[in-house]
């Protein structure tokens, strides 16, 4: 293989491509605010389909609109034209992808769509097409060529194509408010939805499992409480469970450059004052902020009343799948 000319080739494929999405978004007209007030108007579903390679962009299409907040499915036209077409209502929205417009199978169950009275959205790149002339409203997804050097492989096409239903997408995303919290809510198991809904008391030690002494805690016990927990540090509080400082291993080692007797010095003569806290409402990718800006491995956890109520470690961040 001559390396140089395969690069050429991925280039030109790119390149081309790339003009083709730019004269697309130039061509965004009436017909597209009107498709996007027909998929923001739906009562329903939006039902998308499309056959061969137009179906697969069909597929992703309907995924983004599901995540961005437009409940959407794909329906494959054949299996349609054979009972799936039940899956269609009346409140629904209709959305068919063909880059000719003369799908066979599209063209024959779209009929009975429009008779249900489902408003018609198509995606072609034939405005004149038998489908975009059944439609309620057709969006012109047109290239001037492709980018297989046949002139055979859908390429450009179906770039474009994808190109336009991500701008349906977004636009019905901002025109419905989605926010960052309504899309982790339907992604609840990927790591950007754990950034965005994974709380701090989620995931806080809390009960027993907690490191704290009182301030007359000697050295030797806070040192026991905090290796038995695990957390580098062990939290002084007083009665009330205000938070008056913390000892960690760097208290212990100035203790001891000190002189400091383990038996009989009490932890809050060594202690740390003013230690950070967090609150167990915020976000667990907030707190793995915090910990890495100050360079610390444990946290106190408080409540609204400034309150202890667990305690945080980079090791529960890192296996919560935050990061």
């Amino acid at each position: 293989m001559d390396r140089d000319k395969i690069c050429r080739a991925g280039r030109a494929v790119i390149e081309t491509e790339a003009e083709a999405l730019n004269k697309l978004a130039s061509r965004l007209d009436a017909n597209f605010a009107e498709a996007c007030q027909l998929l923001f108007d739906c009562r329903g579903r939006i039902v998308v389909s499309g056959m061969g390679k137009s179906g697969h962009i069909a597929g992703k299409i309907a995924a983004t609109l599901a995540s961005t907040g437009s409940a959407a499915f794909f329906v494959h036209p054949g299996e349609a034209g054979h009972g799936d077409l039940g899956m269609v209502r009346e409140d629904d929205v209709f959305v068919g992808i063909s880059y000719s417009g003369n799908s066979e199978e599209l063209l024959l169950i779209m009929p009975t769509v429009a008779r249900m009275g489902v408003p018609i959205v198509t995606l072609t790149g034939n405005p004149a097409s038998p489908m975009a002339e059944l439609a309620t409203v057709n969006i012109n997804v047109a290239v001037d060529r492709e980018a297989c050097p046949l002139g055979l492989a859908p390429t450009a096409s179906t770039t474009a194509t994808l190109a336009m239903g991500d701008a349906l997408a977004i636009a019905l995303l901002e025109a419905r408010g989605f926010s960052a919290d309504d899309f982790a809510l339907s992604h609840p198991s990927g790591t950007l939805g754990r950034r965005l809904l994974l709380r701090v008391s989620d995931i806080m030690a809390t009960g027993d499992r907690i490191p704290q002494v009182s301030p007359d805690t000697t050295l030797r016990d806070a040192l026991v409480s905090m290796t038995a927990a695990g957390f580098g540090m062990t939290i002084v509080v007083g009665d009330a469970q205000q938070i008056l400082g913390i000892f960690t291993d760097g208290d212990l080692r100035r203790a001891i450059d000190a002189n400091a007797d383990l038996h009989h010095t009490p932890v809050e003569q060594v202690m740390t004052r003013g230690a950070k806290t967090i609150a167990n409402t915020t976000l667990a990718a907030e707190a793995l902020g915090l910990m890495e800006t100050h360079r610390i491995n444990a946290l106190p956890v408080v409540d609204e009343q400034g309150r202890l109520c667990g305690a945080l470690k980079m090791h529960d961040l890192l296996s919560s799948g935050v990061v």
